[in-house]
């Protein structure tokens, strides 16, 4: 889906993380019925790219803490979400917490994502 998303924003201009995160807001647009998105969250430890959280009405559902990076690392992207604790700044929250990392490669043009669920935190 965010490969699609990709193909329909400006290709002049895909260059940056925030064009990036730009394409991720819209790829998850429909989940706004069920989050709250937050983007560059501080955390203590930096920033944390994208956060859902979910709404009142859907505390079934996972928060998502997401880390976008070009041309990077997906394992790196989980590592930083640890290493600068961004959970921490969730610490009110007790549902399900999903930690997203999404990388763009622009030579392939390809996007990868990886996913890990925290049970504690």
């Amino acid at each position: 889906m965010i490969e699609d998303v990709h193909f329909e924003t400006s290709i002049l201009k895909y260059n940056d993380e925030n064009s990036l995160a730009c394409v991720i807001s819209l790829a998850f647009y429909s989940a706004r019925a069920y989050y709250t998105e937050i983007r560059e969250m501080p955390t203590g430890q930096g920033f944390a790219d994208i956060v859902y959280l979910p709404r009142k009405k859907h505390l079934d559902k996972p928060a998502m803490i997401v880390e976008l990076k070009w041309d990077k690392s997906l394992v790196g992207a989980i590592k930083q979400i640890k290493k600068k604790k961004y959970v921490k700044a969730l610490e009110d929250y007790k549902g399900s917490l999903l930690l997203v990392g999404v990388n763009y490669s622009k030579d392939s043009k390809v996007h990868q994502c990886v996913i890990e669920e925290v049970s504690e935190w």
